[in-house]
């Protein structure tokens, strides 16, 4: 099972000290974040993508690829990246380029993005997000496994002969996951593709999140990509450390009172007993974290929420050395001790995709035809070792 935590890369005064970080302090501050995560023996980092203040993640693979380069083993991801409001070629050629230069420590999580006055900057209508999801993903994936790409559908310009490059690591793509806090069809499109389905799981009671979860898991199986069991679930939560119970609460609170999110609304107590907030020791955050199994079942992938509502920059690595050090190889001992044989261990990475499709055998490289400088190839065949067809996709695509 993998471990991590994500931001959704707010900038929040702290309530505290009065100070607010500067972009450029939030930038580089992923850079000690990424490092003390990998240090601490963390797997994940999932920054999310915004493009309105007071956010400062507007480009998720510029910055992954310069963690990636300063980082070894961790893996980075999206929470989220926007499948509406991003143009399908573009996010295609943004993340295998980042899978190349991560050496495949990447997979993305889109979703659609919940900020209404976003849409309209980059030509879109709100109104339209549901469809807009589900035809830019059905094209990314397409794009993704088809050399060659003809396309007409409601929201773009056809494409004609298209080549989306470069093309995947090792003809690859990555793994894709797909975060809803509380639309089926989006658990629905997850199922569909054989896809990982992320509930951030952090405002709502279990309650919300299980039905989302149980349908994903039975339309999984529905579709023929294994048992319910064998589904693959990711779940956010939020978590905040002390020695001690007293000593987190007493922290946390501030924070917790003026978070943008949730703040001036319900109390520490009453809301940590109604959501997955966890604030306390090292212990409590252990058992509240299990008691997702209970709700949820066995799955793959578990990231905490720990750099919001203010928190300064030296809370935050102290609170990823707690996760790493009091509350992560507890977990893992734990979730392994009590996972059904059934359920798989681990989310896919890319080197168990490329184990899947290829064996012990060698991966596709892609060397390129010559090429007119129109993206049209002569045969629909832009590279030397193109087969007649290379496409995997579904025949009907949900709509």
């Amino acid at each position: 099972m993998q471990f991590g935590i994500f931001s959704v890369s707010d900038i929040t005064q702290d309530p505290v000290t009065g100070a607010t970080p500067s972009e450029a302090e939030r930038i580089q501050g992923y850079v000690q974040i990424a490092r003390t995560a990998e240090a601490a023996g963390l797997d994940v980092l999932a920054i999310g993508e915004h493009h309105n203040a007071p956010f400062v993640n507007s480009s998720p693979t510029t910055l992954m690829a310069y963690l990636a380069a300063v980082t070894e083993r961790l893996i980075f991801t999206t929470s989220i990246a926007h499948i509406t409001t991003n143009d399908p070629v573009r996010l295609a050629e943004d993340y295998a380029m980042l899978q190349h230069l991560s050496g495949g420590r990447v997979d993305v999580t889109f979703g659609r993005g919940n900020t209404a006055p976003v849409y309209p900057w980059f030509g879109k209508d709100i109104r339209q997000s549901l469809p807009l999801a589900l035809e830019n993903y059905n094209l990314l994936h397409r794009l993704w496994r088809e050399d060659v790409v003809d396309f007409e559908g409601r929201f773009r310009t056809p494409l004609q002969g298209f080549t989306a490059t470069p093309r995947p690591l090792d003809g690859v793509p990555p793994f894709v996951w797909h975060g809803s806090i509380r639309t089926p069809e989006i658990a629905e499109q997850a199922a569909f593709y054989g896809n990982g389905y992320f509930a951030n799981n952090i405002f709502w009671p279990k309650e919300h999140y299980q039905r989302l979860i149980g349908f994903y898991r039975r339309r999984f199986a529905h579709h023929g990509h294994g048992t319910e069991k064998q589904a693959i679930v990711g779940l956010g939560g939020q978590a905040f450390i002390a020695k001690n119970s007293q000593d987190a609460k007493r922290a946390f609170r501030p924070y917790f009172d003026n978070a943008p999110v949730y703040g001036h609304g319900p109390s520490l107590e009453d809301f940590s007993a109604r959501t997955p907030l966890a604030v306390g020791s090292p212990q409590e955050v252990i058992e509240k974290t299990l008691s997702f199994r209970e709700a949820f079942g066995d799955y793959q992938r578990q990231l905490f929420l720990i750099d919001h509502a203010g928190l300064p920059l030296a809370t935050v690595l102290e609170q990823i050395e707690l996760l790493g050090s009091e509350v992560v190889p507890v977990l893992r001992r734990e979730f392994e001790s009590r996972r059904d044989p059934e359920a798989p261990s681990d989310p896919p990475t890319h080197a168990s995709l490329v184990r899947a499709r290829y064996g012990d055998g060698p991966t596709r490289q892609f060397r390129p035809n010559a090429d007119r400088g129109d993206n049209l190839t002569a045969a629909g065949r832009p590279y030397q070792d193109t087969p007649a067809s290379v496409s995997e996709v579904p025949a009907t695509a949900p709509a």
